[in-house]
C-alpha cells in the first residue's frame, strides 16, 4: 500500500494572518519546533507562507543583543504580508509522497501546505517525507 500525503501530514496547523506583526511570528518560532507558517486571510483562505528564514531576513540581526536599538526593535513591527511568500506551492492530500518530494525539490522549498477543495487541511515538510521514507525502508 502506497502512502499518501493524508497519511503523514500534520493536521493541527498553526497559522498567522496577513496583518499580524513579525513580533508574533518570532514568538511562535521561538516556542515551537516547526519552521513554516501558513498565512491565511480573514476567512481562512491560504494567502501565503512564511518561513523562519523569511523572518530572519526581515528583522534586524541585533534583536536580543546588548547593542539592540529602537530601530532594531521596529523591524518586528513589520506585517506578515510584507515578507511572506505569495501564491505558495501546495499539494492535495490524495497525492503521493513522491509528488511532494518532486515539488519540494523543483521549487527548493521545505514545506507544502495541503489544500482540499481550497481549504487548508494540513502541512507537510521535508522532515515528514524523510521520516516516512525511512519507515518504508524498514518493511519486514
Amino acid at each position: 500500500m502506497e502512502l499518501s500525503i493524508a497519511d503523514i501530514m500534520v493536521t493541527r496547523v498553526v497559522t498567522v494572518e496577513m496583518d499580524d506583526r513579525l513580533q508574533l511570528v518570532k514568538e511562535i518560532f521561538d516556542q515551537a519546533s516547526f519552521h513554516h507558517l501558513p498565512v491565511v486571510d480573514e476567512d481562512g483562505t491560504l494567502s501565503g507562507m512564511l518561513s523562519e528564514r523569511d523572518l530572519l531576513r526581515a528583522i534586524s540581526p541585533h534583536i536580543g543583543a546588548i547593542g539592540e536599538t529602537n530601530r532594531d526593535q521596529e523591524t518586528l513591527l513589520k506585517r506578515v504580508h510584507q515578507v511572506m511568500t505569495r501564491e505558495p506551492v501546495t499539494i492535495a492530500p490524495h497525492k503521493s509522497l513522491d509528488d511532494a518530494s518532486l515539488l519540494m525539490l523543483e521549487y527548493s522549498i521545505g514545506s507544502l501546505p495541503v489544500l482540499e477543495d481550497g481549504k487548508l487541511v494540513g502541512i507537510i515538510t521535508w522532515k515528514d517525507l524523510l521520516r516516512a521514507y525511512s519507515h518504508l525502508g524498514r518493511r519486514p
